[in-house]
């Protein structure tokens, strides 16, 4: 079914597993969408009138991002370091959603959203004491170069004046979207270990028309 207010979106990160599924649905809802990639061929979804394929090899040129923004009506970003590894040594998301918003701020362009990732906000207080902890503080460590990244795009996203929405979900899985995840403001879930990936793009696609969510985080688990 198409969606009754139809949108022209950028999606950054398009050749991503959550991006892939972002330009999906916002295809099957029957927005315009314009997917920012590095390499064409790493983006598997079928071609589609509605779907314009721009090639950018530096995120952090906002000179290139700005033509790829004007008279669009939202932004998704599903950018992200692939691996601890490389967050340490070249970050991702940190330097490109600097750009992106301020990019956006010249053409104009207000809503955001964007993914993150759940152990940047506080354990839920239902938590146990092995979470809180001993799970935490061990993988906040383990993939502190992956969280400097994403808290480094938080803060370029949260002093910027976009509209924006910062999803933070928990482990990503390949599966099938359900549609019944649940959704917290500024709060993370209790006992949320893990969400599909399609239902993470569904999150910050309904966020965008969803003014409720602007300006704050939100926590979303199976």
């Amino acid at each position: 079914m198409e969606s009754t207010h139809t949108m022209k979106i950028t999606v950054f990160g398009a050749t991503g597993g959550v991006g892939r599924e972002v330009v999906r649905q916002a295809l099957d809802a029957g927005h315009e969408v314009t997917a920012v990639v590095r390499d064409p061929a790493r983006l598997t979804v079928p071609p589609h009138e509605r779907l314009q394929v721009a090639t950018v090899a530096d995120l952090t040129d906002e000179e290139a991002l700005i033509p790829l923004l004007s008279g669009r009506d939202a932004v998704v970003s599903a950018l992200g370091p692939s691996s601890n590894k490389q967050a340490r040594l070249t970050p991702v998301a940190g330097p490109a959603l600097s750009a992106i918003v301020s990019a956006m701020d010249r053409a104009g362009v207000r809503r955001l959203s964007a993914v993150s990732a759940a152990p940047l906000g506080p354990a839920h207080e239902s938590e146990g004491v092995l979470t809180r902890a001993v799970f935490l503080p061990l993988l906040r460590r383990a993939l502190r170069d992956v969280y400097a990244d994403l808290a480094a795009m938080e803060a370029a996203i949260g002093a910027s004046g976009t509209h924006w929405t910062v999803v933070r979900p928990p482990r990503l899985l390949n599966k099938p979207a359900t549609g019944t995840y649940r959704r917290a403001l500024d709060a993370n879930l209790p006992g949320g270990r893990s969400i599909a990936r399609a239902d993470v793009a569904d999150a910050l696609l309904t966020t965008l028309t969803d003014p409720a969510t602007a300006g704050h985080t939100l926590g979303i688990a199976a």
